[in-house]
Order: C-alpha cells, then structure tokens, then sequence
C-alpha cells in the first residue's frame, strides 16, 4: 500500500504524530513529494510548496504565515485549530490583568536595582513600595474584543474574578454566542466598549479589517489610566500610537505578547516572548486536533476546520469516493454530474456546499472510478483540484 507521505516544517507534538498510522503514512524533515505539509511557525511564503501537495495543516490558530490564497487557487484547503490553545492564552492574559493591575514587573526592577549590601536595604524596600501600589480586579471593568474560543474564555475569567466584563464582536458565530456567559454585557461598537473599560484584551484575527484596530483614535476614547492587553497578533495595535499613548499618560500600560524594537524600554510596556501557546498542553492539543483533521481530509476527503474551505462531512456509504475543488460559480455541479454520468458511474451520495468563491464536492459512486473520468472532471473550466479517493482496505 502506497504510504501518504507528510513534511514537517516543525516540531510537531509526538502525541499528534502517534495519530497518524506507521503503516499508512511517513512523516520527515525531507520528505521530497509530500501529500500534506504540518507546520508551527515556519515562513512558507517563501518557499515553493509541490504540487504533491493536497493539504497544510497549521498546528495553531493562526495561518498569517502561510499563502493561503494560493493555495485556494490550487484547490488545497489550509487547515488550523481553533481552540486548541485557548485555555493556554487565558491563563497568559490572566497573569498580564494581575502584572497590569498590581504593577508587579517595575516593582521587580526596583528590588533588582537595589544594592544588596546597602546597609538600609529593608528600608528602602519599604520607602520604594509605595510608588506600586497597585489595583483589585473586583468591580473593575473588563473589555474583550474577539468573543471567540479565546474571548469567551477570558471573559468567563474575567466574571469570576469578580469583574464586570463588556465585550464586542461584530462577527461573533451562533455557537460562540452560546459558550459566551449571560452576564457579559454586549458593547454597541467598540468605541462604546474602549470608552467603559478599565483594561481592555483583544482576541481578534489579523484580517484587513483588524489591522491597526487600536489607533490614535481609539486610544484616545479610552478611559484615561486604563490597561491595554494584546495577545492576539501584533499588528492589530498602531505600536506609535501605544507608545504616544504611555508617555502622554492617557494609557498606563501595553501588555502583550509582541516584543519590538519601538516598544523596547518604554515604560509601561511589558513585552513577552510569543508564550501565547507555549505550553505543553497546548502543543500537544494543536497537533492532535490539526493531525486528525489532515488525516480525515486525506483519508475521506472530509473538511473541519479549513481556513479557505467550507466545512464539509459526508459519511462513506461506498468504497468509491471523488473529492472535487473548484470555483463557486453556476452549473459546476452538473457539469460534474453529466461526466460521470457518460461515464456510466451512478451517483450514490453527493453534498456540496460553498464558502465566498470556493465551493467543494464530494461524491460517492457506486464503482470504481477511472483516471479518464477524473481527467474529465479536472478539464472543467473551474475545476481548482480532484482527487479520487477508494476506501483503504481493511
């Protein structure tokens, strides 16, 4: 049997890998004509990708380091996990709320700068604390913008620690609206959010719309002294304006996950190193939850979770089975109907759905495919990928 061969552009989590069937696939650092690509962090924009290549799974959430329009063009789906590392980057934003709130990092480079053979060393710790004093969470507002997997999260912490959260989405789905307590009040715009809150946590994609989200503007809207946190992508925030906002006095700090020469040395900047999902736990759930949805796609041809595709699941009820990409655009379906049709193939089951220009296929038959016919489907004006897909033997 003929083994999927899957290239590593990083480390990816043994636990994910155990997932993918020694006798069935191979997975490598070299591998030459991969059927799909796992990656991390890896730049792929400046790499070529083969054209062995049917699938990208990215073991996170964002895929801002993969040519996801290209591969739309070639018919190649760009999976990613949402949500897999959500309670990782909740647990972030809850030390940068207590950092934020009690001043904790400038008191740390007090005590450091401190000369440990001063005779009045204790003394001047008590004389240099007041200068930190810091704030409760408790009845204090809470500012989410992003109410997904993320947002929810941090805004179901921010409620029981004790604070009044508002949050804003203007994209928010039906089941993340679910998972989002009662309690969170929903704000009108995000004007309406920045001007309540005393800290504010973005937890929004980097799409064209949410670059440079927090300008001057709205810096400027915020209530005065509050507490801006950034764990989502860097450039979402104007970095400027931040940096004119913390010397101006209108913010009293930038917490975020995006260290950067502007921000360096500025005070109330504190700056982490990417530690987001740099946990364990949140390694070992990205692999499992990307490596099964890669398998499942190469396997059956099913769909979760594609950043560029619609979400398409049809259980196999033949050993026969097509995968078709193309063009969101009239009569593709019939066209794709009529060749198997001259081909004397009954059609046995078939679901298609569509996501803005993209629509996918798949399509159950009741004999075996043959490699004329699928030269057929592929020579359709439209047509981005096939792939014919018979059930593995048991």
């Amino acid at each position: 049997m003929t083994k999927y061969q899957i290239l590593l552009l990083n480390n990816i989590s043994s636990h994910g890998l155990s997932r993918l069937p020694h006798d069935r696939y191979a997975t490598g650092k070299h591998i030459e004509a991969p059927d799909a690509i796992l990656v991390r962090s890896h730049d792929m924009h400046t790499m070529a990708i083969p054209p062995s290549v049917k699938a990208i799974g990215r073991a996170g959430a964002g895929t801002n380091n993969i040519p996801v329009a290209a591969m739309s063009r070639r018919g190649v789906p760009v999976f990613n996990a949402p949500g897999a590392n959500a309670n990782a980057v909740k647990e972030l934003v809850l030390a940068a709320l207590l950092i934020g709130a009690r001043n904790v990092v400038p008191a740390l480079r007090f005590v450091e700068a401190l000369p440990v053979d001063a005779a009045d060393y204790e003394a001047r710790v008590e004389d240099g604390k007041k200068q930190f004093a810091g704030i409760e969470l408790p009845h204090r507002t809470l500012g989410v913008v992003g109410l997904g997997a993320i947002g929810a999260l941090v805004a179901e912490m921010g409620l029981k620690l004790g604070m009044k959260v508002i949050g804003f989405d203007p994209e928010i789905t039906v089941d993340a609206a679910w998972r989002l307590p009662s309690a969170v009040r929903r704000a009108l715009s995000i004007e309406d959010l920045l001007k309540h809150a005393d800290f504010v946590t973005l937890h929004v994609p980097l799409l064209p719309a949410t670059r440079g989200l927090i300008d001057a503007r709205r810096l400027a809207a915020m209530k005065h002294h509050a507490i801006l946190l950034n764990f989502a992508r860097d450039a979402i925030v104007d970095e400027a304006a931040v940096v004119g906002a913390l010397r101006g006095g209108q913010l009293k700090a930038y917490l975020c996950d995006f260290p950067s020469p502007r921000l360096a040395g500025v005070p109330g900047v504190v700056a982490l190193p990417h530690l987001g999902a740099s946990t364990a736990e949140a390694e070992e759930n990205c692999a499992v939850m990307v490596v099964d949805q890669v398998r499942e796609f190469l396997e059956h041809g099913n769909i979760t979770n594609a950043v560029n595709f619609p979400n398409v699941e049809m259980a196999r009820e033949s050993a026969w089975r097509v995968a078709i990409a193309n063009a969101n655009v009239p009569n593709m379906l019939g066209q794709i109907s009529t060749a198997m049709a001259m081909a004397g193939l009954n059609i046995h089951n078939m679901v298609n759905k569509s996501r803005g220009e993209m629509a996918y296929t798949l399509v159950d038959v009741d004999s075996p495919v043959s490699e004329a016919v699928i030269g057929e489907i592929a020579s359709i004006d439209g047509v981005l990928s096939v792939r014919y897909i018979p059930a593995a033997p048991q």
